[in-house]
């Protein structure tokens, strides 16, 4: 079998007359422009250490995919609201509303729907969705009524004369179809030509290489029961007997589940035991630098890939707040520009915005929180600059009536007097 019998969609014909017939029609065959095999052939990246890296390789190591998931989660799992600039209210009455915070589809809730896009964003580059119009009864305007995701690996992106950008795309079934910018919900990360993001996995391909070789490595050593503690010393010549059956013992000891038992030998041998030597330290460094390697690349601290170097306290307080200012924030930029970008008309891009609420990951200790809360509400003389049912939706708790404050004269009661 040919290299190109990889991409065909179905196994060819078994007779000459049958092929024939399968090659005139081109059923079965992928074209050789199919982003699928070009991705193969671009993206299928071998690394110096001989591994090919691709987003499924590269997810099998556990740092990459802790780092990878650890972003996507939180994209997924935080509020994405539709607000009003004015007022700073949430716009619950325009449509879009609710797609982007309860239901973008019909088979995807919005954690589902903003974790695999954020996924898809690290690992292939871009992200796609298709956006679906509907016309409002109300008013007569057509407003987005849903958002399916594209596979981002059979999309390619160009620019049109008119500098307004296009989108190929080649479904599982069916001839390729294009569409338009207004069709399109595109997210990507930073960009050098500024249609395409950057791949977390292109650009840590040799980091993610040498952790999955390592990993190997470490594996066979367990595996064939290789990290002995010493070596067997005769001074003469063993009897082919005496051989045989110390080869069948050793053999009957490979293994990492037979570590740990006892050695019989021939014929007066002895057993030399010796330390560990400095490459078997020099594997445990070269495991811990590729997590680091591959924290750099994502923007993950180290602690947060579990690797235990720092007191689980305050110092895990400030890792979350630098995980959220340097690794989350520039997403959370990318998604609301993306959103304002793609999903509201011109004439709404001036009166309504798309904003994250990360308050839930940048929260401290309740005693804090409580600080905090108590002196924005004027305790111990300060000026009062929250209300009442502000703190209480920040805690995500429900309104209620506020108790009367002599400092505090917005909710329309009067002051207590003395």
């Amino acid at each position: 079998m040919g290299i190109m019998d990889l991409f065909r969609g179905k196994a060819p014909a078994t007779s000459s007359a049958g092929r024939a017939e399968v090659m005139a029609s081109g059923a079965g065959y992928v074209s050789l422009d199919d982003p699928r095999l070009i991705e193969f052939l671009r993206d299928g990246m071998m690394t110096a250490t001989g591994f090919t890296v691709n987003p499924e390789t590269a997810l099998r190591n556990p740092s990459m995919f802790r780092a990878c998931s650890l972003i996507s989660n939180s994209i997924g799992m935080l509020p994405l609201h539709l607000i009003v600039q004015e007022t700073k209210e949430k716009a619950k009455d325009h449509p879009l509303y609710r797609v982007l915070h309860r239901r973008p589809n019909s088979f995807q809730s919005a954690f589902d729907f903003r974790a695999s896009m954020q996924m898809r964003a690290l690992v292939h580059k871009n992200s796609f969705a298709l956006i679906l119009r509907s016309t409002s009864i109300r008013t007569g305007k057509r407003t987005v009524s849903g958002l399916v995701p594209l596979d981002a690996r059979k999309m390619s992106v160009s620019l049109n004369a008119s500098w307004r950008m296009e989108y190929l795309y080649e479904p599982s079934n069916g001839p390729k179809v294009r569409y338009r910018a207004e069709d399109i919900f595109h997210l990507r990360g930073a960009s050098i030509d500024g249609l395409n993001g950057f791949s977390l996995i292109e650009q840590a391909k040799e980091a993610i290489g040498l952790a999955l070789s390592a990993e190997l490595a470490a594996g066979r050593m367990f595996k064939n029961g290789t990290l002995v503690g010493g070596a067997l010393s005769h001074k003469g010549t063993l009897s082919d007997p005496a051989f045989e059956r110390l080869k069948a013992s050793l053999a009957e000891k490979e293994g990492a589940e037979n570590a740990g038992k006892n050695l019989i030998l021939e014929e007066g041998m002895e057993w030399k035991p010796y330390g560990s030597n400095a490459k078997d330290s020099q594997m445990t460094e070269l495991r811990k630098l590729q997590i680091e390697e591959i924290a750099r690349v994502s923007g993950v601290p180290r602690p947060l890939l579990m690797v235990d170097e720092t007191s689980w306290g305050s110092g895990i307080e400030a890792l979350g707040q630098f995980f959220v200012a340097y690794a989350l924030n520039p997403w959370f930029e990318a998604w609301q520009q993306a959103v304002e970008r793609c999903l509201l008309d011109d004439d709404e891009v001036d009166i309504y915005e798309a904003k994250f609420n990360p308050g839930a990951l940048l929260r401290g200790s309740l005693k804090d929180q409580a600080d905090y809360l108590s002196k924005a509400l004027g305790s111990g003389g300060h000026q009062p600059w929250i209300h009442y049912d502000e703190a209480r939706d920040t805690m995500d708790l429900p309104e209620r009536e506020m108790p009367p404050n002599p400092m505090m004269q917005h909710n329309g009661g009067p002051p207590l007097q003395d």
